[in-house]
């Protein structure tokens, strides 16, 4: 069976940490079943495992809660990867998405909001990344079907 592709945008930002947030930029990195290579989760209760080997989020959203007065920027609110160019609230869990040249994934949850991600908030209400609350604005969890080298810069299309 075909895939069609209906949108289409790239990498922003690939950001790994020891653990905890902010997550770090870096140019490219290593994108296994697990996650990427060189990132780690300290509770691996609520983040990590197969089914979150990814945490998404978008440029335009940050953009947004930027414009609102919040001290947000890419890869503080712990994801992996931030996209630009996706219409971020049509992203639902089941769509799957090429990155680059051979990497695929598929959406499988909301990310919670998390009280880490507290401090990026002016007013302090971290609920701004919730699905429940504010649709569209959630991180996204995704599991890694075929994996590879991902680089900032990277075509990102919405299968």
């Amino acid at each position: 069976m075909a895939t069609i592709e209906t949108s289409n945008g790239r990498v922003a930002q690939i950001s790994v940490s020891l653990g905890g947030v902010p997550k770090l930029p870096v140019a490219a990195a290593e994108l296994t079943s697990l996650g990427l290579v060189g990132d780690q989760q300290k509770n691996l209760k609520y983040h990590g495992g197969p089914d979150r080997a990814l945490c998404l989020w978008s440029l335009a959203v940050i953009e947004a809660l930027q414009q609102e007065g919040h001290p947000i920027a890419p890869g503080y609110a712990g994801e992996n990867l931030t996209l630009a160019g996706l219409n971020w609230a049509d992203l639902v869990p089941g769509n799957r998405i090429a990155i680059g040249v051979q990497v695929q994934i598929e959406i499988t949850d909301y990310a919670a909001p998390c009280r880490k991600n507290m401090r990026w908030f002016s007013d302090r209400r971290f609920s701004r990344m919730s699905q429940t609350h504010y649709p569209g604005s959630s991180r996204l969890y995704a599991r890694v079907l075929q994996g590879g080298t991902v680089r900032a810069g990277d075509r990102v299309v919405l299968l």
